[in-house]
C-alpha cells in the first residue's frame, strides 16, 4: 500500500456504504477475457464499475497481455513485483536464513526439479517410470476432472520436449554443463515422485545435494508444512539468489524467478532446451554419441541459453505461446532492453 500510494488507492476494506451489500453477496463477480490490453480495461470493463460500484475478479492469472501495452503500464507492472509485493516477514526471514546457511558452503546452484507426482500425472510423463507406477499417475489424472488432457502419448510429449526432465536426465546434463561432485546443489521442488528410486543416480553424481528439509528444524518449518504455497515461496527466495537457477520444466514458478533474475542483474540461469536435449540423452543412450560429443553438444546449445538480455518472442493471436512477461521483464530492465522495446 505504501509503495503504490502515489499511483493507486489501495484499501484495506470496502468502504461503510458498500460493505452491506458485498456482506450479503450482491456484488457483480466476473473474469475478465485472458490477455486483454489496456482498451479492454478502459473501454469494457471500467464501465461495468462505474455501473455497479464494486466488481469481484474471480480469476485474475493471465488477465493482462504480455505485450503492446503502454510503455508506462509496463515499467507498472514491475514496480508492483519488485517492489511493492512482499512476502510475510515469517517467510522472507526463514527464506533467507536458508541462503545464509547455503552460502556459508560456498556457491550454490538451485535445481528447479520438477518431478512431483502431480506434475507427472497431469503431463502423462512417465519415461522412466514402471508399469504400475504409470498407471498410478494415469489414475490420478483421471480422477481429476479439471485437468482436461486425458489420453497423452507419453514418448511423442518427451520427444517434443515438453516433459519435466527425470532426475536420472538431469543428473547427466549437470555433469555434461561442467558441474562435478563438490557442486553444492538446493533442490527447490515438492516431494519427488518415488523419490528414494529415482533421486539415486542424482545423488550418487553430486553428494552435495540439500533441500529446506535438511537445511532446517522441523520446528521452523512447522508453521508452513501445510502450506505449499508458502513452502514454495521459500524455495523461490533461494532460487532467485542462488549463483545459478536450473529449471527443468518451464512452470509458472519457473518462469518469474527467471525474470526476477533478469531484473536482479541478469544473473545466470540455465535454460535447458529440453527438446534438443532429449535427443541428444537419447543418442548418447543407444551409443550413437559418445560422452566428449554429448558433452560438447549440450554445453554448445546452452551458450546462448544463460537468462542474458533479449527481446520477448511475440506470436500474434497465440498469447499462451509466446514468451510470458514476468519471464522476461524486458521493458524494466537495462537501457538497451528499453530502447529495443522503443524500436517496435
Amino acid at each position: 500500500m505504501s509503495a503504490l500510494g502515489d499511483e493507486v488507492r489501495i484499501m484495506k476494506s470496502l468502504p461503510l456504504k458498500f460493505y452491506r451489500k458485498a456482506k450479503n453477496g450482491i456484488i457483480r463477480s466476473m473474469p475478465p477475457v485472458s490477455w486483454s490490453n489496456d482498451s479492454y480495461y478502459q473501454q469494457q470493463i471500467l464501465p461495468i464499475l462505474k455501473k455497479h460500484k464494486i466488481l469481484h475478479f474471480n480469476r485474475t492469472d493471465a488477465r493482462l497481455a504480455n505485450n503492446g501495452l503502454p510503455l508506462e503500464l509496463q515499467m507498472f507492472r514491475c514496480h508492483v513485483n519488485y517492489h511493492a509485493l512482499k512476502f510475510t516477514s515469517r517467510i522472507q526471514g526463514l527464506g533467507e536464513k536458508l541462503v545464509n546457511i547455503l552460502r556459508r558452503k560456498g556457491p550454490f546452484v538451485v535445481l528447479h526439479l520438477r518431478y512431483e507426482m502431480d506434475m507427472l500425472a497431469f503431463s502423462g510423463c512417465t519415461h522412466g517410470c514402471s508399469e504400475e507406477e504409470a498407471q498410478e499417475l494415469t489414475k490420478m489424472r483421471y480422477a481429476y476432472p479439471w485437468w482436461k488432457e486425458k489420453i497423452i502419448d507419453s514418448a511423442q510429449k518427451r520427444k517434443d520436449g515438453l516433459c519435466p526432465l527425470t532426475p536420472e536426465e538431469t543428473a547427466l546434463i549437470l555433469k555434461a554443463l561442467g558441474y562435478d561432485q563438490n557442486t553444492q546443489i538446493y533442490i527447490a521442488a515438492g516431494e519427488i515422485y518415488n523419490g528414494t528410486r529415482r533421486m539415486s543416480a542424482l545423488r550418487s553424481a553430486f553428494p552435495n545435494i540439500v533441500r529446506k528439509e535438511m537445511l532446517l528444524t522441523q520446528e521452523e518449518l512447522k508453521p508452513f508444512q501445510n502450506h505449499s504455497s508458502q513452502m514454495a515461496a521459500l524455495d523461490y527466495l533461494v532460487s532467485v539468489s542462488s549463483d545459478v537457477f536450473i529449471p527443468t520444466y518451464d512452470g509458472n514458478m519457473a518462469k518469474v524467478v527467471e525474470g526476477h533474475r533478469r531484473f536482479l542483474g541478469f544473473k545466470k540461469t540455465i535454460l535447458l532446451d529440453r527438446k534438443k536435449l532429449i535427443k541428444l540423452l537419447n543418442d548418447y543412450e543407444s551409443g550413437a554419441l559418445n560422452w566428449d560429443g554429448f558433452a560438447f553438444t549440450v554445453k554448445r546449445v546452452h551458450q546462448d541459453r544463460l537468462g542474458l538480455p533479449c527481446r520477448r518472442r511475440q506470436i500474434t493471436d497465440k498469447p499462451k505461446e509466446e514468451d510470458y512477461f514476468y519471464a522476461n521483464p524486458c521493458e524494466c530492465l537495462p537501457e538497451q532492453c528499453i530502447h529495443s522495446y522503443n524500436q517496435k
